[in-house]
């Protein structure tokens, strides 16, 4: 999954895709690099972030999903609003990656009647606050065990557990501390028998361990989308589509015993 991100104040790349066109032509972009899904933000959801209206949001959004309808790979729209919700998915969206897990009141009514992919992640707090200080008795438990009772309640609404991917929230609520023992036991989120996905992109986890600035993360990244692939994931979430995508080929081949080269492949 690659993301565009239509804001002026996400924590790697606010700013330069807030216009439309730029927006766009990264999307595009990141498609032709090997991008399996796209993923369109209007909101940061950065530690701090400020809240926007469902107005803004979609003035954000709205121009970059309609420009896209013609790509070649489903368009998910990073949300939590049920009226964006219901107004992206009128639009063409295939995909909402909600970092709410639905909870917000009218959500579930407002993917219920589409056909839609739904990402229910976890969080603990709001972007606001997150960070401060967050605690848990067992942070894997209590994150799996929220992310089975969303899934329990996206059932219990009528929809269908087949439309469900789950994502335990790396940096939504967490200490490194917590972000490592989350990524070393990745695999008990499989539990409810959906996909998993994980987005440790350039997030602080990585600066903490190597010292290196947002922009610098790329090899820590790619590093990180390989131990969750291995680890369970199905899905990771990235800025860096070429890199992920060139170290998971890589992975899929050491892995493969049956692995065959394609003669006309680069010498």
């Amino acid at each position: 999954m690659g993301v565009v991100n239509v804001t002026p104040d996400s924590f790697s790349d606010g700013g330069p895709y807030l216009d439309p066109s730029a927006a766009i032509a990264h999307a595009r972009a990141l498609i032709v690099e090997g991008a399996d899904i796209v993923d369109i933000g209007g909101e940061s959801t950065r530690p701090g972030a400020v809240l926007v209206s469902a107005t803004d949001e979609l003035a954000r959004v709205l121009p970059v999903l309609e420009a896209l309808r013609d790509a070649p790979v489903p368009i998910s729209v990073d949300t939590c609003k049920p009226e964006v919700m219901v107004a992206v998915l009128e639009r063409g969206a295939t995909m909402i990656n909600d970092v709410n897990a639905l909870a917000t009141p009218g959500a579930l009514d407002a993917v219920r009647e589409s056909d839609c992919a739904i990402c229910l992640m976890h969080k603990k707090g709001d972007p606001r606050t997150m960070q401060t200080a967050p605690t848990y008795v067992d942070v894997v438990t209590e994150v799996r065990d929220f992310l089975g009772e969303r899934v329990v309640a996206a059932e219990t609404a009528g929809i269908a557990r087949q439309r469900l991917v789950v994502d335990p929230g790396f940096g939504f609520g967490k200490t490194a501390v917590h972000n490592l023992q989350l990524l070393r036991k990745l695999d008990s989120m499989r539990a409810f028998g959906v996909p998993v996905m994980a987005g440790l992109s350039r997030k602080s986890l990585l600066g903490r361990i190597t010292g290196r600035r947002v922009n610098e993360r790329q090899a820590a990244s790619v590093a990180a989308a390989l131990l969750a692939v291995e680890r369970g994931a199905a899905l990771v979430r990235v800025h860096d589509v070429a890199a992920t995508r060139d170290a998971l080929q890589v992975l899929s081949a050491v892995n493969d015993p049956d692995y065959r080269f394609n003669d006309e492949s680069v010498q």
